[in-house]
């Protein structure tokens, strides 16, 4: 496990200040450090530093004292060094305020060095040291697989990365490649990628007591999507890196689940496939046959994302499950419904919907639960097959995606998260760039249904 806080048993002091404490907080400084802070208004991320300021080095804003990524500014808004914190208002969860200080100093570095080293937390006294570095390296994770290009980050990398991940928690892993994809009954995962210099794969990871519940989780590993022989224009092209950031959430939460030996049996899915174009391509028209024994029509070669999910989908439900989760950078039309920061998901199940809901305001990963509208299922129904992969109206584009997936699940608790994985722009703790969403909800989630 790597180290994202400070060992130190002093650092310089860091007072916390919400908008009612600012007056107090700024006439109890010396004559020349309220000079200092004439303009300190303690919104979230403001900093004052106070030279010669004795007990405190700086002031940092809270804003209303509610949101622990209030400190997601501080590691790269302080100076370099260690930090210890006075202050936390009471509203705010120490462990997550911890989480957020580690990820506002995220930066990838493989390609280019950093300009300076991010300050450093010495962890809160009430904070779960153990949870908050497992957190941080999850998502560290997540943001350094999605941030790497796809020459390096093809099929073959992100194996080795599912691999390592299983060493690291000494888990069992399976690796289908290329032609014996077909042989084992995967289809759709070799159609779509069998068109790329890198052979399609589904990687399996397994761990855990088999007694215990058994999760199953599922992401879309689409390495780079060119959309196929359906190519996408420059612009939507250039982020395609990307696509496998629902792999990537995947891989996070599996990271997560293992490092706190939560009492599951885990199973992990991420079919990895670059969706390339040459002679094999996978062409529109084509008929693909499915794991589950459904047919699919190819009405889209962009729309790739699903075919790969669905076979996976349908091994993951071969074996009873408590829960079946899904991540992909599925649709477009999430983000016109959503945007970049909030997460929409879909599940047939109310009560796990409320629970994730619940969890995502308590850790801040904000959720919103979508409908899977059964008015719109016949739109994915086909003319000469079973199914379409892109359905017939130009609407709903999210919706009618779930409601593919969901024909490929049968009876079980399944919820599936149509994420973005990117930060357009720099926010509190959430840099320009690959990102998880959803997962630290999910993780809470789990925790609370399988620990507390």
């Amino acid at each position: 496990m790597s180290t994202h806080f400070s060992q130190s048993a002093n650092g310089r002091v860091l007072k916390l200040v919400t908008i009612d404490q600012r007056d107090e907080a700024v006439t109890a400084l010396s004559p020349d450090n309220q000079v200092l802070a004439a303009n300190f208004k303690a919104g979230a991320g403001q900093v004052v530093l106070l030279p010669g300021g004795g007990d405190c080095a700086a002031l940092y804003g809270m804003g209303a004292g509610k949101d622990a990524f209030a400190m997601g500014s501080a590691a790269m808004s302080l100076p370099e060094g260690d930090w210890e914190i006075h202050d936390l208002p009471d509203s705010v969860d120490p462990t997550l305020a911890s989480v957020a200080w580690a990820l506002g100093g995220y930066k990838f570095s493989r390609f280019k060095s950093t300009d300076r080293e991010p300050a450093r937390l010495i962890l809160p006294a009430a904070a779960d040291d153990a949870e908050a570095q497992a957190i941080v390296d999850a998502v560290f994770l997540t943001r350094d697989l999605i941030n790497s290009p796809a020459d390096v980050m093809g099929p073959a990398g992100l194996e080795a990365e599912f691999r390592k991940l299983a060493e690291t928690h000494a888990a069992k892993v399976k690796v289908t490649t290329g032609q014996a994809l077909l042989d084992d009954n995967y289809p759709m995962i070799h159609a779509v990628g069998r068109a790329a210099h890198e052979e399609p794969r589904l990687l399996e990871l397994e761990w855990g007591n088999p007694d215990h519940p058994r999760i199953a989780v599922v992401g879309k590993g689409v390495t780079f999507d060119s959309g196929g022989l359906d190519i996408k224009a420059a612009q939507y092209m250039r982020l395609m890196k990307k696509d496998m950031g629902g792999g990537a959430n995947a891989m996070g939460l599996a990271s997560m689940i293992m490092a706190a030996k939560l009492p599951v049996y885990l199973h992990l899915l991420v079919p990895a496939v670059e969706n390339a174009i040459s002679a094999g391509a996978m062409r529109p028209g084509d008929i693909l046959p499915s794991r589950k024994g459904l047919t699919v029509e190819v009405d889209n070669t962009d729309a790739e994302g699903r075919l790969v999910l669905a076979d996976a989908l349908a091994r993951a439900t071969e074996e009873d499950c408590e829960m079946v989760l899904d991540f992909a950078t599925l649709t477009g039309a999430a983000r016109v419904a959503l945007g970049a920061e909030l997460a929409p998901f879909y599940t047939d199940n109310d009560a796990l919907a409320a629970q994730f809901t619940a969890s995502g305001t308590e850790v801040s990963d904000p959720l919103w639960r979508m409908p899977l509208w059964d008015g719109y299922d016949k739109e994915i129904e086909g003319g000469i097959s079973d199914l379409v992969n892109a359905a017939a109206i130009p609407m709903a584009g999210s919706i009618t995606a779930a409601l593919f997936l969901r024909r490929f699940v049968g009876d079980a608790n399944w919820t599936h998260f149509d994420i973005f994985g990117w930060n357009p722009k720099d926010r509190p703790g959430r840099q320009k760039g690959g990102e998880m969403l959803a997962v630290r909800a999910v993780y809470q989630t789990l925790k609370n249904r399988f620990v507390h």
